[in-house]
Parts: structure tokens; C-alpha cells; sequence
């Protein structure tokens, strides 16, 4: 039996990866001297902190033992050893506040940057990629993944160099007063790392369980979501809500046990400490009263002992976001790593001025492997033609011009534009040679006009008369809601056409660019078309068969194949595929209407002209 292979989230990395840590350094290069002082703060932190135990030490050596120093020169001195104890406080507080704001104001930029190149990676991959990969994963790159390196950086690697820090001057201090009793604390170091290593697995099982089932809640949350008309008309509240509960109880005890764990690893770790402290306060006790050990040194060794324990237990946490940031940082590079597939030749044709002629040459291509969608493609649109595209769905049109845009490449044959291979042009100066309006154009949150010119380098003038040229009836101004709402569906096809104008483009391609609207929104659009595929070569994807009659050119495919070409009327005469098609359209028609009116529709029909604006 073949073994799944692991999602991503459930993947966990190393603790350290020298590859990855090299490529994660280069986004804190142009912060090198935040990084700097923020590292200079850390030690200037942790050798205050070490301090403080030793002016402690100091007052009860030299004041605070009876006989010591007269009483008033005891006094006095406590009083100064007061204040600089303070002054260590403030400076360690000040230092320790000038590093975190440093490293987070660092941090923060390192992963604005990084977002930034992510998402121009993101930009420059081909649809084939996207094909392959689910939009709610590359998603959780940009926010999620980045969000716990930046975690690694401002608390995790930093933190962890000034646990390091702290430990090593508190120790070197500890021998330098007393190896004998840092040996009797360092003597709990096992059971803190038996405790650690026990803590961390646990840990990682618990976070790998909180990976899947938060992805499967987004997922599911997503998909609820984008679905909840369907949700609600159908009255299947109640087994959406069922399902949402059973993720999100996983989502909960995957946390539980994470809770869990952190529950029993501190009160444990702190027991060992208090357990090395008791050893420490025995026998330094009785080395005090053999006048071995100084009182002051014996209060200070307390203090120190505080000050060990609680970083090498913070060590054994910060192991786990370390761990995590690696898997973080190993899934982004493996998205940045990812090339394009579609890409330009080193030196690329430049663009024809004029409108081009377009032919297909032997074309064959498919999605995956050999399961072809076309087969033997030739045909040819000569400039400021229409040629309409038709057939039963799935018969091959939209690839025909997803291929000729270049969002996929050919396998057999080739495509030309203006008599050369459009893999010669670069492939977004061969996308601006075409104006492309789908059948539900996608429309972004801001105003008519930011749609229209989808943040271009456009004059008002311009996106106006594109606008007034399609008779789009909204302000330029007015508001666009997410996925377009607000807008009717005739106004969405608008100002699609109006964006695919605004470019002014050689081509166009309407990929069913009139099958969702009403009849009058059509006539509108049918009116608007008439105006600007003058002048230009047009395809035409078609489900109405009445939209396209007036075409230069129909082509007919059927299973990848173009089984017929000529004009609506030859076609017709032909009685083929074509004739079939239009046969069972318009006696589809016929069926949506009344008993008896079907003849006075005929007798209309044949007796009034088509309309001009039909292609």
C-alpha cells in the first residue's frame, strides 16, 4: 500500500537549517545596523542582569553583617549600593525596551519585504501553477508562514541569543565566586533536559495536529462561505453547522493538548530548579558556618540561581518556534523557488503596430499527459476579421484562447501572430496586443474607474470614452463591492468590455461575454459590440447561436477537433454539426414558450431582420 504523503502544514523542519537561515539573513542585510544595535542592546541587557547579584553580595558582605562597618558608614553605603542597584534596574529596562523596539521595527520590515517579493513571485507564475495549487495554501504563505518567521525574529532567535548570554555570564560569574556550588546547580541540568525533550515532543505532535486542523477549518470556513446562497436555499444550516462544530472541536483538542503541555512542562522545570536552589541553600549553608563561603556570596549564588533555571526552560520552547519558522521558511522558498513555466526568449520579437493575422498550425495540447483537448488545430483569422468559435461544452474553445494568450503551451504544432511564433514575443507584450472579455468578469473593490483601468497608467478622458463607447450607465466614481456587489450583471459585462477597450487592443476575445444577461442588457452589449470590433480582429466564444450570425467565419468543434468552418448560412446548408446545434437551440426556445404563442414568434422572427448588432 503507497503511503499518503504528508501535507505541508503537517510538515515540521529542523531546528536549524543553515541553507535556510543564509536565505532568510539576506532580508536582514539592508538592517544591519538596526540588527547591530539591537544585538549590542541584548548584551548590555544581559551584563546588567548579571550585576545585580553582586552588588547584593557587596551589601551584605561589607554592611549588612554585624561588625562589619560602623552604622553610620553602613548607612551610608547601603544607600549608594540602593541607588546603583536602581540605576541597573532602569538601565537594564531601557536597554531591554530599545532592543524589543529595534528587532520589531526590524523584523517587521525584513517581512514587508519578503511579503513583497512573494507576492511578486506570485504575479510573475503561470496559470499552471495555480492549476496545481490551492489559492487558501498560497495564501497562508503570505500571511500565515511569514507571520511566524517574523515571530523567529523578533522574539524567537533574539531571545534565544540573550537566553545564551544570560546563561553564559551567569555562570562564568557563579564559577568565578564559588565552582564548588555551581556544580551543586548545575547538577539539576539533566532533569531539565530529560524535561525538555519530553516537552518538545509532545509539542511538535500537538502543533502538527493544530496545522491540519486549522487548514481544514479555513478550508471549510472558505468554502461555506463562498456558498452560503446555496447553503441557505437549500436549508442545510444545520448540517453546515454540524460540520463547521466537528472542525472546530478538532481545531480545540489539538489545542487542548498543547495547553496541556505547557500546563505540566513550567510547574515541572520550576521544580527542578527549587530543588537545585534547596541543594544550594543547604550546602552553601553549611559552607558558610565552616567559613568556607561568604554570606554575600551565598545570596548572591540564590539570585543567580533564579536567574539560570527560567532561560534554559524558555530554550526548550523557543527550540519548538524555532522548528516551526524552518518549515515556515522552508515552504516559502519552495514557492520562490518555483519558475515559470511561460516565459520570453532572451531577445523577443517586438509587438506588431497593426492588427495581426492569427493562425493555428497543427495545434495539439492537454492538460495533463496525453489527454488531449485539442487535436490537429489549423485555422486562420485574417486582421479586422470575426471568427466565432462553437461548440458543445468542453469541446475545446476556451483553450483555444487561453493558448493563444500564452497561459499555456502548445505540445504539438504552433501558433502565429503576425506570421511569427507567439513564443518569440514576450509574453505580456503579446497579452497586450488583446482586449479579453470572459463570460463573469472579475471585478476588484474600489470605484467603475479603478476597474476599468485596473490601476493603469490611464487619462480620465480615456476611461470615460471607453466607458461611454460600451453605454455603461455608472458613475466612474461609484462604488465596486467585493466580487462586483452593488452591480448588475449587465454591468459587470460592461465594464469588462470597457476595460478590454480602454487598452486599445488589435484583438478581442469575448469568451461567452453575453450568455448570463438578460435580453436587454444583451441588446445593450450586442449595440456596443457592434461599434468596437470595428477595426479589429475578434474570436468569439458563443452559447447563443444568435449572437454570432453575422461573423465572418464560424468554426465548429467537437471534441477537441474543428469539425466545420464557413459562415451561418453555409453551415446551415451544410446540415451538420452546426444546423444540429442551432436545431436543438431553437427548439430549446420554443419550449420556454406558451402553448400557441410559438408560431407568432415564428411569424416575427421570420419576418423581421436580424439585428445590426449582432456579429
Amino acid at each position: 500500500m503507497m503511503r499518503k504523503a504528508p501535507m505541508e502544514e503537517e510538515v515540521l523542519g529542523k531546528a536549524y537549517d543553515p541553507r535556510l537561515m543564509t536565505r532568510l539573513a539576506a532580508y536582514l542585510r539592508p538592517y544591519r545596523r538596526e540588527v547591530t544595535g539591537a544585538l549590542a542592546l541584548l548584551m548590555v541587557h544581559s551584563g546588567l542582569q548579571a550585576a545585580g547579584p553582586l552588588i547584593t553580595k557587596y551589601a551584605v558582605d561589607h554592611y549588612l553583617l554585624p561588625g562589619s562597618r560602623a552604622t553610620g558608614t553602613a548607612a551610608a553605603g547601603l544607600a549608594w549600593l540602593s541607588a546603583a542597584y536602581f540605576a541597573v534596574i532602569v538601565a537594564a529596562l531601557l536597554a531591554e525596551y530599545g532592543q524589543t523596539l529595534l528587532m520589531q521595527r526590524t523584523g517587521q520590515r525584513a517581512m514587508f519585504d519578503l511579503r513583497r517579493d512573494l507576492f511578486a513571485h506570485l504575479q510573475r507564475l503561470d496559470l499552471p501553477y495555480f492549476d496545481r495549487n490551492p489559492v487558501g495554501r498560497l495564501v497562508t504563505r503570505v500571511t500565515s508562514d511569514v507571520d511566524t518567521l517574523n515571530e523567529m525574529y523578533s522574539s524567537g532567535v533574539v531571545a534565544m541569543i540573550g537566553d545564551v548570554a544570560m546563561l553564559s555570564l551567569v555562570l562564568a560569574t557563579m564559577f568565578l565566586l564559588s565552582p564548588e556550588l555551581s556544580l551543586v546547580l548545575l547538577a539539576a541540568i539533566p532533569f531539565l533536559l530529560a524535561t525538555g525533550i519530553v516537552f518538545q515532543r509532545a509539542v511538535r505532535k500537538s502543533y502538527r495536529e493544530i496545522r491540519v486542523a486549522l487548514a481544514r477549518l479555513n478550508a471549510y470556513l472558505r468554502e461555506s462561505l463562498n456558498g452560503i446562497a446555496v447553503v441557505q436555499l437549500f436549508r442545510h444550516e444545520a448540517a453546515a453547522q454540524a460540520r463547521f462544530d466537528e472542525s472546530n472541536r478538532a481545531h480545540r483538542d489539538a489545542y487542548r493538548d498543547s495547553v496541556h503541555a505547557y500546563g505540566w512542562f513550567y510547574p515541572v522545570a520550576d521544580f527542578w530548579g527549587m530543588c537545585a536552589i534547596a541543594a544550594l541553600l543547604a550546602w552553601g549553608g553549611y559552607r558558610v558556618e565552616a567559613g568556607g563561603l561568604s554570606v554575600g556570596s551565598l545570596v548572591a549564588f540564590l539570585q543567580y540561581g533564579l536567574r539560570f533555571f527560567r532561560p534554559i526552560s524558555d530554550l526548550s520552547e523557543k527550540y519548538n518556534l524555532l522548528q516551526s519558522a524552518m518549515a515556515a521558511a522552508e515552504r516559502i522558498f519552495k514557492l520562490m523557488d518555483e519558475q515559470p513555466r511561460i516565459t520570453g526568449p532572451a531577445q523577443p520579437r517586438p509587438a506588431p503596430r497593426e492588427v495581426p493575422a492569427i493562425e493555428f498550425e497543427g495545434v495539439w495540447f492537454a492538460y495533463q499527459h496525453e489527454d488531449w483537448v485539442l487535436r490537429d488545430v489549423s485555422f486562420r483569422v485574417d486582421p479586422g476579421q470575426t471568427v466565432a468559435l462553437v461548440g458543445h461544452t468542453g469541446a475545446g474553445k476556451t483553450t483555444v484562447t487561453s493558448l493563444l494568450l500564452r497561459f499555456y503551451d502548445v505540445q504539438r504544432g504552433r501558433i502565429l501572430v503576425d506570421g511569427q511564433d507567439i513564443r518569440e514575443y514576450d509574453p505580456r507584450e503579446l497579452r497586450r496586443m488583446f482586449g479579453v472579455v470572459l463570460q463573469d468578469p472579475f471585478l476588484f473593490t474600489g470605484t467603475v474607474a479603478e476597474n476599468i483601468a485596473l490601476r493603469g497608467e490611464y487619462p480620465e478622458a480615456e476611461i470615460r470614452s471607453a466607458a461611454e463607447e460600451v453605454n455603461l450607465d455608472k458613475p466612474l466614481d461609484g462604488a465596486v463591492g467585493e466580487r462586483g456587489q452593488g452591480l448588475s450583471t449587465g454591468q459587470k459585462q460592461l465594464i469588462g468590455f470597457a476595460r478590454a477597450l480602454v487598452r486599445r487592443p488589435h484583438c478581442l476575445i469575448l469568451d461567452e461575454a453575453t450568455s448570463s444577461v438578460d435580453t436587454e442588457a444583451e441588446a445593450r452589449i450586442q449595440a456596443a459590440l457592434a461599434r468596437i470590433v470595428t477595426g479589429r480582429s475578434s474570436l468569439v466564444i458563443a452559447h447563443r447561436l444568435s449572437t454570432i450570425q453575422r461573423a465572418d467565419r464560424i468554426l465548429v468543434f467537437h471534441k477537441g477537433q474543428l469539425r466545420e468552418a464557413g459562415t451561418h448560412q453555409e453551415l446551415l446548408a451544410a446540415r451538420g454539426i452546426y444546423h444540429k446545434l442551432y436545431q436543438l437551440q431553437y427548439a430549446s426556445q420554443e419550449l420556454l414558450i406558451p402553448p400557441g404563442a410559438a408560431d407568432a414568434q415564428r411569424g416575427r422572427r421570420s419576418a423581421e431582420p436580424s439585428p445590426a448588432a449582432t456579429l
